[in-house]
This record gives C-alpha cells, structure tokens and sequence, in this order.
C-alpha cells in the first residue's frame, strides 16, 4: 500500500475532528461539515457544504472526495459531481456539493460526515495525435454494446 502525507489547515480554526479513517482497512477519510448553523436541503436542492478543511497534497497524488453510501441509501444525499478531484496545486478550503435525491428534507449538521476522501497516485499523459487508431474486438462499441 503506498503512503503520502498530506499537510491539512483548519481554515477557520476551531476544534472540529480532523479526518480519519473509521475502519482499520478503509480506503477513505470521512469529510464533516463545518457550518455554523444546521443547512437544510430540500428535496432536488443542491448546495456546497464548507468542511473547514485546506490540503497540501504531494506531486503526482490527488484526492477524490466521494459519496458516503449510508447517506445515499437511507436519505438520498448525493454528490453532483462524483468523485470530486483536489489536485495538488489546490490550497482551497474543500467544499462538498450535496444534492437530496430524496423525497424528504435532509438537514447537515456541524461535524456530519457528509462524504468520504481517498487519496490515489495519477499519470500525466502526453497526447499524440494520429490518423488512425489500433484496431481492437470492440473497436466502437460503447453504451451498452455488450446488450446489458
């Protein structure tokens, strides 16, 4: 398993939990929402939920800030855009798009776990551009090509 450290801000100071893996084998941290009054979001809103948190990340790492699956499941919270991408030039407090998919008002409260951050390596590529392309047994085939 590989390792990076990861220097973190509390952009607002405070005494919030810093994230932590919950499980000796997880994968990702969990975010928590640093609000100063409860957000509501109604049903089909979306809003960005502050975490109070800045990263310094190490070069050729990213994080990925992911839905939390008890939240999807039991209150239909989502995440817009996911996973969400920090690169590491980013010194920004992370912020969380939350949307409600459910049918219900879902209220964030100060220190929820409102989403999960994994840390991964990445590749730059280098394109070249070409006339054609390899042929391969799928060549074009995409949206449900294999009838499923």
């Amino acid at each position: 398993m590989e390792r990076c450290v990861v220097k973190v801000r509390r952009v607002r100071g405070g005494d919030q939990n810093l994230p932590c893996y919950m499980t000796v084998h997880a994968a990702g941290m969990d975010l928590c929402a640093d609000l100063g009054d409860d957000l509501v979001l109604n049903p089909g809103e979306r809003k960005l939920v502050p975490t109070g948190l800045a990263i310094a990340l190490p070069d050729g790492f990213e994080a990925q800030v992911r839905p939390r699956s008890g939240l999807a499941l039991k209150h239909g919270i989502a995440l817009v855009n996911s996973p969400g991408t920090i690169d590491p030039d980013y010194r920004g407090e992370i912020g969380v798009i939350l949307i409600n998919h459910g049918s219900e008002p879902f209220v964030v409260r100060r220190g929820e776990r409102i989403a999960q951050m994994v840390f991964a390596p990445f590749a730059r590529a280098e394109l070249v551009e070409v006339d054609e392309l390899d042929e391969t047994a799928r060549g074009e085939g995409g949206f449900g090509h294999t009838g499923r």
